[in-house]
């Protein structure tokens, strides 16, 4: 008796551990950080508008900085995202629903490091994307050079 209860047990003990191994996804951050909120980054393909994505960023600050002055900063920082997507889109032409967040990363860096110093900005991290629409989008095509 005992034995059946444990083998109907089996799966949602292994279910809880996956779902916590989930939650370990999203890299653990050295120091303070600053959370942005959701920005909608437009996705352009031959100059049309055919997409926005919605991009979680996390600003992750070294031990040394003050994380709640920076953290006042954060319209900021979402305000220099924000333009920076509009100047030269991220766009991955392989898949419209998500951006191309080695490419967030390097201009958000850039952006948080002229808005505080390079002393108080330790890195940039896209926790998540979500794309406002999934399906009726254009075939993703080769980039034109």
């Amino acid at each position: 008796m005992l034995r059946r209860a444990l083998i109907a047990a089996a799966p949602l003990v292994l279910a809880g551990a996956a779902a916590r191994a989930e939650d370990k996804a999203e890299p653990e951050p050295i120091g303070p950080w600053v959370d942005l909120l959701p920005v909608g980054l437009p996705v352009i393909v031959d100059g049309e508008l055919v997409n926005y994505v919605f991009v979680y960023v996390r600003i992750n600050l070294t031990r040394s900085a003050n994380a709640m002055r920076l953290r006042e900063r954060e319209p900021y920082f979402r305000d220099a995202l924000v333009r920076a997507g509009h100047r030269t889109p991220f766009t991955r032409y392989d898949d419209f629903t998500s951006l191309d967040a080695s490419k967030i990363v390097a201009a958000m860096k850039r952006e948080a490091v002229a808005i505080a110093s390079p002393k108080d900005i330790a890195g940039v991290t896209v926790l998540r994307q979500t794309p406002k629409r999934r399906s009726n989008l254009p075939k993703p095509r080769p980039r034109k050079t």
